[in-house]
């Protein structure tokens, strides 16, 4: 095993625990984890389920490579996908799977791709506006922030983070391009907030960062994407669970995940269903948040909101 290469991708799981609680009660059969990562939570799937298979995908090369490693001892048990979750329908056509048992969707940027400067995800540290999941495709940060009109720069910004100073922030960006680096960019993004504001909800240009980065990557679509094949495949009595880090990304696994419950009922809510529709899940909580004491282990639970379906 490359120790070395396991080591540059350290990410520790979050909710772990929950994680492994759901998929303690899931069928036999094929686990899709479509954001392997640094396969801290399939590692653990594959030492205590000898009865399940992984399909582990990732858009991130880097990220592949180190769990490949991870995973060497498990490796008659996992096929590796260097893919996007668009690419889910493609690959269960193409490997022949018919059901799973469940699968993992644990999104955002995970630790190592924060902590390295070059690929430009983080305002704490100097780097190219890169901000690419996947470094095969074109469009990058840079690109996205400086041939944009600002009409929708800031449709952009307001879409994927509900900041309410958009408009002022698409302005500055009209007014100050070209913009080169990541700490430049941070920079006017935080003088365009009123210093009042500054002062609260953590680093001023949070909330820009993660717009940019969804847009790059096309998030949103992608996730839809990629958890409505999954629920497609889901056989009985197996789950499908999603981590959420922001609002947008939890409303958009609520809402597939309840139109899975309600069988796409569009009946008003207080009035009986004479539209026949058939709920095919369930959902066992209304979702689950980090426990303090894994906070203070690992600041990126704060966020997390972790939401399971499981299918009847």
């Amino acid at each position: 095993m490359n120790n070395k290469l396991t080591s540059n991708f350290k990410h520790k799981a979050v909710m772990l625990d929950e994680v492994l609680d759901v998929v303690d009660h899931i069928p036999s059969g094929i686990f899709i984890d479509a954001t392997l990562g640094g396969a801290s939570h399939s590692e653990e799937i594959l030492e205590r389920r000898i009865d399940i298979e992984l399909v582990a995908i990732d858009r991130d090369h880097s990220a592949l490579k180190a769990a490949r490693c991870r995973l060497e001892r498990f490796s008659e048990r996992v096929r590796f996908f260097h893919e996007s979750f668009s690419s889910l329908e493609k690959i269960f056509n193409e490997e022949n799977i018919p059901l799973i048992s469940g699968f993992l969707f644990d999104l955002g940027v995970s630790s190592p791709q924060l902590d390295n400067p070059e690929r430009g995800f983080s305002y704490r540290f100097d780097g190219p506006l890169d901000m690419r999941m996947d470094v095969r495709q074109e469009k990058t940060a840079s690109y996205l922030i400086n041939n944009s009109e600002k009409s929708e720069l800031q449709r952009i910004i307001e879409k994927n983070s509900d900041e309410r100073f958009a408009a002022r922030i698409a302005a500055s960006i009209i007014r100050n391009r070209p913009i080169s680096s990541t700490l430049e960019f941070a920079e006017l993004v935080k003088n365009a907030i009123p210093a009042a504001a500054r002062r609260r909800g953590g680093h001023p240009a949070k909330r820009t960062f993660q717009a940019i980065r969804m847009e790059v990557n096309q998030e949103s679509e992608e996730l839809i994407q990629g958890v409505t094949a999954s629920i497609n495949r889901l056989r009985s009595k197996g789950c499908g669970i999603v981590i959420s880090y922001h609002s947008g990304e939890d409303r958009i696994v609520k809402k597939l995940f309840r139109n899975v419950v309600t069988g796409g009922c569009t009946c008003p809510s207080k009035l009986p269903c004479v539209c026949g529709a058939v709920s095919k899940g369930q959902l066992p909580h209304s979702g689950l948040t980090a426990s303090k004491e894994e906070i203070k282990g690992n600041r990126r639970a704060k966020s997390a909101r972790m939401r399971v379906l499981e299918s009847l």
